[in-house]
């Protein structure tokens, strides 16, 4: 490729001017449409009006005959789970404004408009409310990354859409999902790729002994083996006791914060929700449980 070797052959005098943070191949952009033209591409942090310019800073309109182009990329840095990230990926921090954080678990669809929404626990983008107690309303700004994290009002990237109660305390129902779904303000501020997994390939039936993994905001890319299936359980939800049927437990993969994560087979095959566990354990709902309470589709 002709257009390697000349930028390698410039590519120390370019790197090295002033404001620049990349140098790659690429193709011309130009009037906002990428053309088919090859380029030598200079990344800046933000672009100067050449008229401001000293000439020997500037990055010259071709190299050895080949076009260059310069684009405006900001400051470059390591993006962590708990940061600020647009478009947002399943795995990073997201919360309700009134939580500290938890993790987006995946992008779904709903089964009747088609719109892309964001998957997490109730008490993730809902406060853990039974729909009566006035802990959250539907339309209510959740943040990302999650207060706790420095998510403020300025970080609203959705709103609550749908959830799914969560009954708690003594003599209450029996759940079987801690489960709810947010609007984003832009379809184009999430994208379906997990952090560090990829995409949703399809949904299976969790089964004592599946190896499996998930991707959240506070422990990463971890992985387990399902212990129990159809299992009842009894979880301190902060506010009181819940007991949830019909759950899948496998060993210690998780921790706070990592609630909402999605929880997937070695084929990607999503199987359940996380959203409880101990120092020993982790317990997720089945995810077939929780699309249907949502109205909702991968």
């Amino acid at each position: 490729m002709e257009e390697l070797k000349v930028m390698q052959k410039h590519q120390d005098r370019i790197f090295n001017l002033p404001n620049i943070v990349g140098v790659g191949i690429g193709c011309k952009v130009q009037n906002g449409i990428v053309s088919q033209t090859p380029a030598i591409v200079a990344l800046v942090v933000k672009k100067v009006d050449k008229a401001y310019l000293p000439e020997a800073s500037m990055v010259p309109a071709e190299l050895d005959g080949v076009v260059t182009d310069v684009r405006e990329v900001g400051e470059i840095k390591l993006l962590g789970r708990t940061d600020k990230q647009r478009p947002a990926c399943p795995g990073i921090s997201i919360g309700h404004y009134k939580i500290t954080a938890g993790t987006f678990g995946a992008m779904v669809y709903d089964n009747q408009t088609g719109d892309p929404l964001i998957l997490s626990n109730n008490h993730v983008l809902a406060n853990v409310t039974n729909g009566r107690d006035g802990r959250s309303t539907i339309g209510d700004a959740i943040y990302q990354p999650g207060s706790y994290d420095g998510g403020t009002s300025a970080d609203t990237i959705a709103h609550l859409h749908r959830f799914v109660p969560v009954y708690y305390g003594s003599g209450s129902k029996t759940n079987l999902v801690d489960c709810a779904v947010a609007k984003p303000i832009s379809n184009d501020l999430i994208i379906d790729e997990i952090m560090e997994i990829g995409k949703v390939a399809g949904v299976a039936q969790a089964a004592v002994g599946m190896d499996v993994k998930k991707s959240g905001r506070t422990t990463g890319l971890t992985t387990g083996t399902i212990d129990t299936v159809h299992t009842t359980v009894k979880v301190n939800m902060g506010i009181g006791t819940a007991t949830f049927k019909d759950q899948i437990v496998a060993g210690a993969m998780s921790q706070g914060g990592d609630s909402g994560s999605l929880v997937l087979n070695n084929q990607n095959e999503a199987v359940g929700l996380l959203f409880a566990g101990s120092d020993s354990t982790t317990v997720f709902n089945d995810i077939q449980n929780v699309l249907s309470a949502l109205k909702v589709k991968f």
